[in-house]
């Protein structure tokens, strides 16, 4: 008896072939993007965390018991803050050149976030940049701008680029009002993300949303 053996046709090989390559068109993009902002995530919470410490250490080395105690109450007195307790790679008078020209900052609807300019821009040996500014509203000291990877694109507010708010307490958080402490509710967080970062109307809410979903960008 003559023995056949069982093979794949070339036309079948090809049909696999072609489902192969639609399969992927429809799940590769998904799926870069997805790691890009767990990638945007990760660093932000790297600044975070380091902020975070520094601010604990700031208030310990001065037996204080918030950030007023210790001495946060001018723009003097912030940047030698930064500068005593962070690692800097580079001190710039303005925005740049730690950050990118602010032409090139975007809300994620495409609009220009408008004019963020103020004397003394850090950038961290992490690579990221970060604009302090003292600010005091409330219970809220100081505004910090920050762009986890410095002058490098996208400069998109909500993937790069984000607003903390650090309060007397020492807590971080976003922005609502004067008369919010920190840390701020959820409903509050979701509030400001809508009506701000989600809306392009100000630099809020984008960092109070990823607090909101435990450190995930689900926008």
């Amino acid at each position: 008896m003559t023995n056949f053996k069982k093979g794949f046709t070339l036309a079948e090989v090809l049909i696999t072939l072609a489902i192969i390559g639609v399969v992927s068109a429809l799940t590769v993009p998904g799926l870069m993007n997805s790691y890009q902002k767990q990638t945007y995530v990760t660093q932000l919470h790297k600044v975070y965390n380091e902020m975070s410490q520094a601010l604990t250490q700031y208030k310990t080395d001065r037996n204080a018991l918030n950030l007023k105690e210790a001495g946060l109450t001018s723009d003097a007195n912030v940047q030698s803050f930064i500068e005593t307790y962070f690692k800097i790679i580079n001190k710039c008078d303005s925005w740049t050149p730690c950050f990118a020209n602010l032409s090139e900052y975007k809300y994620m609807n495409g609009n220009s976030i408008g004019d963020r300019a103020h004397p003394k821009s850090y950038t961290l040996a992490s690579g990221a940049a970060i604009r302090p500014m003292y600010s005091l509203e409330g219970e809220k000291l100081i505004n910090v701008f920050v762009d986890i990877n410095g002058s490098k694109g996208p400069n998109i507010l909500g993937r790069d680029l984000f607003f903390f708010g650090i309060y007397n307490n020492g807590m971080i958080d976003d922005f609502y009002n004067s008369a919010t402490n920190a840390p701020l509710s959820t409903t509050i967080r979701e509030t400001v993300y809508t009506e701000n970062c989600k809306s392009g109307g100000n630099v809020y809410g984008c960092f109070g949303k990823i607090l909101n979903d435990n450190w995930q960008m689900t926008y």
